[in-house]
């Protein structure tokens, strides 16, 4: 295969992108988007070019993040990579969700963070058997971001806050139950979905024929229980309310939540409100300030260590409860970049 990061080529009626990276599990990175925008932007005023169609090579995943070493080292070292990976990611994230044609991902495989943004603003979510979908930004002292604030408040009820907060790993019928998926296909049957795309069959009808049932989301079991306790005031209160409760997903719940970053904690909850009450583009302006912020901060740097440099699994948080987070430390996220702020057309 090619050792291009990204391949962009039309075929038949459909524009094809293929993300490349299947060791690193076609993790984005900064060259990556710099390729997939001017591709999008021709197809975009091609009349021959009907849809596009977005998938990852091999078959372990989708794209499971931004390459977050690489932002990592960036930040540490003050070289303006990392805010140049932001910027140009979450305007790409606006592009596809202003998208003028079909936009199809084949969600196949692990699909996270920066994978999530390439896919969830796109018409068509075409979800598999081996589809593996979260936003564990809370762990590594980040926040769901590439628009999180805008799918996650959007979400059924309050499994948004839900998934946000914990972080919680979903397969093919939760996808489908949150609205992350819009259909399921089995994945020895996407190159046939993408053989009648790309002889010019309109994408509903091409997906409808491929599509099948799933089982029951074995998130509608706990439905009850999310929009009880996640529509609490606070991060606070949903930990109280959880602590409190004698029950087994409760208590499960509450010690996921309490490894998380207490900073992130109380970012994701703010944010989720805010882009409940805000369109697109705004809510990727509020999460370019975030963005910067944290950046700025120490959590993600913890985060980073913890999960992929040492490995170690035991993040030291700083501040390192809920209780020492203060509502003016959170606003200070939120505020104006001024003349930095993420342009968007």
């Amino acid at each position: 295969m090619s050792e291009q990061e990204l391949l962009a080529e039309k075929v038949g009626a459909i524009g094809s992108i293929t993300l490349n990276r299947p060791k690193a599990l076609n993790a984005l990175n900064l060259n990556m988007c710099h390729l997939m925008r001017p591709a999008l932007e021709e197809w975009e005023k091609d009349d021959a070019v009907k849809a596009v169609v977005v998938q990852g090579a091999g078959d372990r995943a989708f794209c499971a993040g931004g390459d977050i070493r690489a932002l990592h080292d960036s930040g540490k070292e003050g070289t303006p990579y990392a805010i140049d990976f932001y910027g140009t990611e979450y305007r790409l994230n606006a592009y596809i969700h202003h998208y003028p044609k079909p936009y199809i991902a084949l969600v196949d495989g692990i699909t996270m963070g920066g994978g999530v943004g390439l896919s969830v603003h796109g018409d068509h979510r075409v979800v598999t058997e081996r589809t593996l979908f979260a936003m564990p930004e809370t762990g590594i002292g980040l926040y769901p971001d590439v628009g999180g604030s805008y799918f996650l408040s959007r979400c059924p009820g309050q499994t948004g806050m839900y998934l946000g907060l914990t972080g919680e790993r979903l397969k093919t019928a939760d996808t489908l139950y949150v609205g992350v998926g819009t259909a399921f296909t089995p994945s020895e049957k996407l190159g046939g979905l993408v053989d009648q795309l790309s002889s010019g069959v309109e994408p509903k009808k091409a997906i409808a024929s491929v599509s099948e049932e799933t089982d029951a989301a074995p998130l509608a079991e706990h439905r009850e229980k999310i929009d009880h306790f996640f529509a609490k005031r606070s991060v606070e209160e949903i930990v109280e309310a959880l602590e409190a409760e004698d029950d087994a997903w409760a208590q499960k719940t509450v010690e996921t939540m309490k490894t998380k970053s207490p900073t992130s904690q109380k970012l994701t909850y703010r944010q989720i409100c805010e882009g409940a009450t805000r369109d697109f583009d705004d809510c990727m302006r509020m999460e370019f300030r975030m963005t910067n912020r944290i950046v700025d901060g120490v959590d993600f740097y913890e985060g980073v260590r913890a999960t992929i440099i040492d490995k170690d699994q035991s993040p030291k948080w700083n501040p390192n409860s809920l209780a020492e987070v203060s509502a003016e430390a959170i606003d200070a996220y939120f505020q104006s970049l001024g003349d930095r702020e993420l342009q968007l057309p």
